[in-house]
């Protein structure tokens, strides 16, 4: 408990934000398994950027411990699950009334800490009002590591139910890499012919990567 109590003592005179990732991550899962310091195995976590590169990744139990050699317990693992969920929850919920999307930048920066390090790729659906302005989010389809299986039709319901006056559309590549697949580029025509056709303007379909981003609209590929 030395090492917790130290950051601990840390965060109360210097603030929360002076603190390491790995004094964080030692806050969290506050004490370890017997003869196991969590201060030196949140270290080990975090080293090499292993907060986002593998931390930020983890769903399930037995993540966390498949790169630190079993040295957490599950309440220790649960705890730092809890955290990284909290943290991605924050980034996109809140008051998405005040999230006001004018660019590619603005939309890539909205989504980026929702689907940067997801492992899987996600295909989400953004709904806009009038003034360009988050009306809502919704997750459509969760893939394989290559692919995610989407339909227009699956995308437009809740932009029709919710009276949407546009919608952006993102999906993430896991690889880290944004470039857009021939799929890619095939389902934003069939979901930009469908939204014509339906009356909701798509604003724009973003790649999203690690730390980069892919604008069809950029592009001028829509």
């Amino acid at each position: 408990m030395t090492g917790y109590s130290e950051i601990a003592r840390k965060a109360k005179f210097y603030g929360i934000e002076n603190l390491t990732n790995a004094e964080l991550l030692t806050l969290v899962v506050r004490d370890g398994k017997r003869d196991v310091s969590p201060k030196m195995v949140c270290e080990e976590m975090t080293s090499d950027d292993g907060l986002y590169s593998r931390v930020a990744k983890a769903k399930n139990l037995g993540d966390i411990n498949s790169f630190v050699y079993g040295k957490m317990t599950e309440r220790q693992e649960l705890a730092v699950l809890s955290a990284v969920e909290i943290g991605k929850r924050i980034y996109t919920t809140g008051s998405t009334e005040q999230v006001h999307i004018t660019s590619p930048a603005d939309a890539a920066q909205y989504m980026m800490g929702y689907l940067r390090h997801e492992p899987q790729e996600i295909f989400v659906v953004v709904l806009l009002n009038s003034k360009n302005r988050v009306a809502g989010m919704r997750r459509i389809a969760k893939g394989s590591l290559t692919s995610a299986i989407v339909h227009p039709r699956e995308v437009l319901s809740p932009a029709v139910s919710m009276h949407a006056a546009a919608i952006i559309v993102f999906h993430n590549h896991p690889s880290g890499n944004p470039y857009p697949s021939s799929e890619d580029r095939h389902l934003t025509k069939a979901l930009n012919e469908a939204c014509d056709v339906l009356g909701i303007p798509l604003m724009d379909s973003l790649v999203i990567g690690d730390g980069r981003y892919y604008s069809f609209k950029e592009h001028g590929d829509l």
